[in-house]
């Protein structure tokens, strides 16, 4: 039972992560406003870098180098001792900051409802409608093609 417990926290922390990863700055930032965000240290100042992006080809799904990546990192523990960490592509240090920030809000007891009802919850709705829109645009212009067959006579 335990254990069921564990995976759900960890699938919902998962899905929060996703969430934010695909959601701009500006819109976790102004979730974020609507709660009261609390005590906080960093762990790690958000800082940037590069990860090696890995690919895969051939028949057999060969792993090799496709290039590199900059990504921004944070890592902050709450007063009350959850610890988050953050990770974005691109060298934006305060998105990587809110995503650790909210990492470590989802996995207290406390804060966990307050943060889905009004951050991650928003975000993914407008996440899902933008890729539901997206999808109706790609299938405006798909194209059927059909192949007539002759009689042999």
């Amino acid at each position: 039972m335990d254990s069921m417990v564990r995976n759900s926290k960890e699938a919902q922390r998962k899905a929060a992560m996703a969430v934010l990863a695909h959601s701009g700055a500006t819109e976790i930032a102004g979730r974020l406003a609507d709660i009261t965000v609390p005590a906080h240290e960093n762990l790690r100042e958000p800082e940037n870098g590069l990860v090696m992006v890995r690919g895969r080809i051939g028949g057999d799904g060969a792993p090799f180098n496709l290039g590199e990546a900059t990504v921004s990192r944070a890592a902050v523990r709450l007063a009350t001792g959850e610890v988050g960490f953050g990770y974005t592509l691109g060298r934006d240090i305060q998105k990587a900051q809110m995503i650790a920030l909210c990492d470590a809000m989802v996995q207290s007891a406390e804060l966990v409802g307050e943060v889905e009802a009004k951050v991650i919850a928003p975000l993914r709705a407008v996440m899902i409608a933008e890729r539901s829109r997206k999808a109706e645009e790609t299938a405006a212009t798909r194209v059927d093609f059909y192949t007539m067959v002759r009689g042999e006579g």
